[in-house]
């Protein structure tokens, strides 16, 4: 059987020493759920949205143009698990060890923003991953989730005054679910649920500072109809636990040619049920500290590209956070074309 470490790994004990034919299912469970969430801060889906905000200024699209951005990104996340075997018979503890366990994940993404209006931004997100597991010896490259989202401006940017983005995000599982594929074999590229956020953003030009931040919520949709074997149980229906998120920070600039940026971004994740055929089990809560810092280059009047490094706070954060976006450029998206 497999845990993480701390309080997760005190929990699914007990867990063994009362339930010992299923735990070993719940705790791995417990554990891709965790996996799960580190992905969504791994991606930093909600902050990249605060930093192309930012370097915008919350000045959305015009209505009718389009922009295209590529972005890549490398994290590496490391644990100590406790493999545990406990005697049905005497209840007594026949193996006890700690495995370390290490995974690699490269992903790429093209964001497409079309401006619906001079106010209201429509984006969709195409991602493509490639993880490695050290434990497993497992790789696979694949599609991931595939996301739409609107960003809405309701107030006119004025100098000096706060500037206020309202933005919603649709995440739907078009990657591969960790609740359906083989887990000795696969390793998941997607949550394997749809899931709805909202949030607002902030953002104070301080010339030459530019502070911002943000707050949202993610609300995770149920997935029934699994038939996922787990050991010698079956997986018939996950409740996902929704997620609260924020993040601040700043962002400077030196010339005109460079600038730096540093934010902090946290998110608070309620327990997943992990429903089975002849019992259920939970994940406990989980919270993800991720410090982020960034440098924009400009190469031209119209292209900065961003190089970005992170590194997490908490045990279910990413150990290290490697990035770099930048514009894509086409003769039909170009301002004026």
């Amino acid at each position: 059987m497999k845990m993480m470490s701390g309080k997760v790994a005190v929990a699914a004990a007990l867990l063994l020493a009362q339930h010992v034919a299923w735990a070993a299912e719940s705790v791995d469970e417990a554990r891709e759920a965790l996996q799960t969430q580190e992905d969504d801060v791994t991606q930093e889906k909600n902050l990249e949205e605060v930093f192309q905000a930012a370097e915008k200024q919350y000045s959305l699209l015009p209505s009718g143009q389009m922009s295209l951005n590529f972005s890549g990104n490398y994290s590496y996340y490391r644990d100590d698990r406790i493999d545990i075997a406990i005697d049905e018979n005497t209840g007594g503890i026949s193996r006890f060890r700690i495995e370390q366990d290490a995974q690699h994940s490269f992903s790429s993404s093209l964001s497409l923003d079309y401006g619906i209006w001079n106010n209201l931004t429509f984006n969709t997100r195409l991602p493509v991953s490639y993880k490695y597991d050290t434990q497993q010896d497992i790789s696979q490259a694949a599609l991931g989730d595939v996301s739409f989202g609107l960003r809405y401006q309701p107030f006119p940017v004025r100098p000096g005054a706060m500037n206020t983005t309202l933005y919603t995000t649709f995440v739907t599982p078009t990657g591969d679910s960790p609740y359906e594929l083989n887990v000795r074999e696969e390793v998941s590229s997607g949550s394997g649920y749809y899931s709805l956020g909202a949030g607002v953003s902030v953002s104070k030009v301080i010339d030459p500072v530019v502070l911002f931040g943000s707050l949202g919520y993610t609300y995770a949709f149920d997935v029934s109809g699994l038939n996922q074997v787990r050991g010698s149980a079956i997986l018939t229906d996950v409740h996902p636990g929704d997620s609260l998120n924020f993040s601040m920070g700043l962002a400077y600039s030196l010339s005109y040619e460079v600038s730096l940026s540093a934010s902090y971004q946290q998110s608070y994740n309620f327990e997943t049920d992990f429903v089975f055929e002849n019992y259920t089990a939970s994940s406990e809560d989980s919270t993800s500290s991720v410090v982020n810092t960034s440098l924009g280059l400009r190469t031209s009047s119209n292209r900065i590209i961003n190089l970005s490094f992170g590194f997490g706070l908490t045990e279910d954060s990413p150990d290290v956070l490697l990035g770099i976006s930048m514009p894509i450029d086409f003769s039909g998206l170009k301002p004026g074309a």
